[in-house]
Order: structure tokens, then C-alpha cells, then sequence
């Protein structure tokens, strides 16, 4: 799971998908990556049990398969914003 998130859009991807499901131009559009990008990834997510699939009309609407994932997903980048914020203070400081 840790190496699946190590990827950047995947986290990123997961993070949209806590909020809500969205197909995947929505999760292009977020992301800034392609269509064709979004979906390799999604692939790879689903594949791991991550995210689920579901049919909307012709669109396929992803959503998070396990809510503890998204758990781990916040605390992993609440901790990494709680961690740069003294950082940010101490550059305001010296520049």
C-alpha cells in the first residue's frame, strides 16, 4: 500500500476521492495529468483494492474501496503540513 501511495498522483488521486466519487476526466482535471495517466493509475489503485469502479450511465465513476485508507492518507499529509510549517516561519525569519 505504502509503495502504491509513494506515487504522487495516486495520493493525490485518493485524496480527491475522499471528498467524493469522480469519474476520470474530474480526477485529470485535478490531478493536472491526462485522462490516459489517471486511468493507468486508477488501474493500479483498483487493482490493489484501493478504489472501487462503478458504472454511472457511460461514465465510470471511481470511488475509495476502504475508508481506513483515506485515514491513513490525511494523517500522512496533516503530519507532512505540520512538519513545513515551522519551516515556512523560520525562511519568513532570516529572509
Amino acid at each position: 500500500m505504502f509503495g502504491l501511495l509513494s506515487a504522487s498522483v495516486r495520493l493525490h488521486i485518493l485524496w480527491r476521492l475522499a471528498d467524493s466519487d469522480c469519474d476520470v476526466g474530474t480526477l485529470a482535471q485535478f490531478t493536472g495529468q491526462s485522462m490516459a495517466t489517471v486511468s493507468h493509475h486508477l488501474g493500479k489503485l483498483k487493482l490493489a483494492g484501493l478504489v472501487e469502479a462503478r458504472r454511472h450511465g457511460k461514465r465510470q465513476v471511481y470511488g475509495v474501496a476502504d475508508s481506513h485508507i483515506v485515514d491513513v492518507v490525511r494523517i500522512a499529509v496533516n503530519r507532512r503540513l505540520e512538519l513545513e510549517r515551522p519551516r515556512t516561519r523560520a525562511r519568513r525569519a532570516s529572509g
